[in-house]
């Protein structure tokens, strides 16, 4: 059937278009800062073709539109976009151009490609402008059409910004920011402007609820050697909020004046911004400015971001006891499934809210750090599946349910995957799951030396797996924020980096998770997380070494391991963590019955 609302407002966009003499105007996925979910503000792309999934970007023109996205959604953006007229390109298929080959063989020489500057990351905005020289196309990057066609747009996402104690983070703003000056005078730089959310958050000890499941506010900041200035929604603005920054010597402007302010600024010195995270049009702004005033504009990674990853005594103290009361919480959700699959009506989403429910009632909670993943079976073969209340699989007494989950608290933030057998399981799921545990573990036990990075360790987490010719198409470990993004960087264990991509050392402090995984398609899907803390070791002839401590404590399902698979230090690493379990969680459990259990979950095989 023809879809008349949206081939509508294609029609409305293209006379837009033509006024402003675009040619071809493309809609990423993506908020001004480029963070993890979009609000509903951004979804300009869902508005103009239909699609609804996380990743996919719309090109249009006079004569057609294409829509770019990844194999998760193939089969959700056909049925989606059906009637509209929109073509669906299957990105890395055979014989399908990417986004950049594409408008180099349609768009004429001289034509114009526009876009919103403020949600095209500057990385994208270059590497377009660089494909396109050859044709002599010009970016049009000032303009959002969709605010113009857009009726009943949702609006920017504003809630109110609050101030955590200094007691709570461990360091001052006033302590941060010497720091970050300290770094700038390195760099030779008199001005740093920062984009970055969860960066700006952590160095205020601000917080907000601008961004799903990330406590951040939606902001900028440009740091002088004397001067502070935060660009936030003036609605956001609590009494308390102003009160400190008057106190800490922050000096507010509008989150809509940050543009203006740019093109205003006089002070001389060099500019430090990192251009991956700053959107391409205040990037362009930023860059002019800089020639204007005869100075340099200096890109290099944001030196609030090593200063976050490495937490502080107070943060670490913090993190601990949040994840003590988090894995006893999880504790009580697996003995809830497995007493009572196929007994009551379970679902992967009633499972998921039942997870939640429970989370939400321990002190200090403030939201999910992320959708909670309930896959069931099959299901779970899909890394990223996350089951809704219409679509969701029965959970029955048969196979496997995995759960990712987590949680922010005043306190920490919570990330964490169990896998438990819900009945009858084969021997070669045995097999897979006892792989992964000792995988987790393998990595968690490992000593090494000062310097390496997330990728001179992977092995430990893939070996068991690569011995059976099976791996997992993630990443192993990622960071995590303190009161923050549940995804933070710079590290991160993986095996492989490609170009843009991360590679820091590990450092004492830093928090990163373990995670590995095999995902067999229409059969199942297992995965084991858990979240250690890089711990300083001994130093000796060889240098320092350093190793990890486990975060979280919840027990892993006996019933799913079998002991061919595993070597005697495997079976030591196991026992040893399950007594960790039981005896850091079994006084946090106020239900006998469950502590019974837990005793029987975690004995020594």
């Amino acid at each position: 059937m023809e879809n008349t609302v949206v081939k509508e407002r294609l029609k409305r966009l293209r006379a837009e278009m033509e006024k402003e003499g675009i040619n071809y105007y493309l809609m990423p996925t993506s908020d001004f800062h480029n963070s993890e979910y979009s609000a509903d503000f951004f979804k300009v792309r869902e508005y103009f073709c239909g699609f609804d999934g996380s990743n996919g970007t719309l090109v249009v023109s006079q004569d057609e539109a294409g829509m770019w996205t990844d194999g998760r959604y193939f089969i959700q953006a056909e049925n989606q976009m059906s009637g509209t007229g929109v073509k669906l390109y299957k990105m890395l298929e055979e014989n399908v151009p990417t986004i950049e080959e594409y408008l180099l063989s349609n768009m004429k020489e001289g034509e114009v490609l526009g876009f919103d500057g403020r949600v095209v990351p500057t990385g994208t905005g270059e590497n377009l402008e660089s494909k396109l020289k050859e044709k002599k196309v010009t970016l049009k990057i000032d303009t959002d059409l969709a605010e113009r066609v857009w009726e009943d747009r949702p609006p920017l996402p504003c809630h109110d910004i609050y101030v955590l104690s200094d007691e709570l983070c461990g360091r001052s703003f006033a302590d941060k920011l010497s720091d970050v000056r300290k770094k700038m005078a390195e760099l030779g730089a008199d001005t740093y402007f920062l984009s970055k959310l969860d960066d700006i958050c952590w160095l205020t000890n601000l917080r907000g609820n601008d961004v799903e499941c990330n406590p951040v506010a939606l902001c900028y900041a440009c740091i002088t050697m004397d001067s502070f200035t935060l660009f936030v929604q003036d609605k956001e603005v609590t009494d308390e909020v102003k009160s400190y920054c008057d106190r800490v010597g922050i000096r507010l402007e509008g989150y809509e004046d940050v543009i203006p302010f740019v093109q205003k600024m006089t002070k001389s010195g060099n500019i430090l911004i990192d251009k991956r995270n700053t959107n391409f049009l205040t990037y362009r702004e930023l860059g002019k400015k800089a020639t204007e005033l005869g100075v340099k504009l200096i890109n290099a990674k944001d030196p609030t971001e090593m200063m976050k990853a490495c937490k502080n005594e107070t943060e670490l103290r913090n993190i601990r006891e949040v994840y003590l009361r988090d894995s006893a919480r999880l504790t009580e959700f697996i003995y809830w499934v497995k007493t009572n699959v196929g007994k009551i009506p379970m679902t992967e989403f009633t499972a998921a809210m039942k997870l939640d429910s429970m989370r939400a009632l321990l002190p200090g909670f403030i939201e999910l750090s992320f959708p909670t993943i309930s896959a069931y079976n099959a299901n779970a073969a899909m890394a990223h599946y996350e089951a809704s209340a219409e679509s969701a699989a029965e959970v029955k007494a048969k196979g496997m349910l995995l759960v990712d989950s987590g949680a922010t608290y005043m306190g920490g933030t919570t990330d964490v995957t169990r896998t438990m057998v819900v009945g009858e399981i084969s021997d070669e799921i045995k097999r897979h799951y006892t792989a992964t545990v000792c995988g987790m573990l393998r990595l968690a036990n490992a000593h090494f030396l000062e310097g390496c990075t997330g990728k001179n360790v992977d092995i430990l987490a893939r070996e068991a797996l690569w011995q059976m010719g099976i791996d997992y198409k993630h990443g192993t470990g990622h960071g995590i924020g303190y009161i923050l993004n549940v995804h933070e960087g710079p590290q991160n264990i993986r095996w492989r980096f490609t170009s843009g991509q991360n590679e820091a050392p590990l450092m004492p402090g830093m928090i990163v998770s373990d995670e590995p995984g095999v995902y067999i398609e229409g059969s199942h899907g297992i995965r084991i997380e858990n979240i250690l803390e890089v711990v300083s070791g001994d130093t000796n002839e060889y240098g320092h070494f350093l190793h990890f401590a486990h975060l979280t404590y919840a027990p892993i399902d006996l019933e799913a391991i079998d002991k061919n698979y595993m070597s005697d230090a495997d079976i030591k690493a196991l026992n040893d963590y399950h007594k960790m379990v039981y005896d850091k969680v079994s006084p946090l459990i106020g239900d006998e019955k469950i502590s019974k259990w837990l005793k029987e979950a975690t004995r020594a095989i």
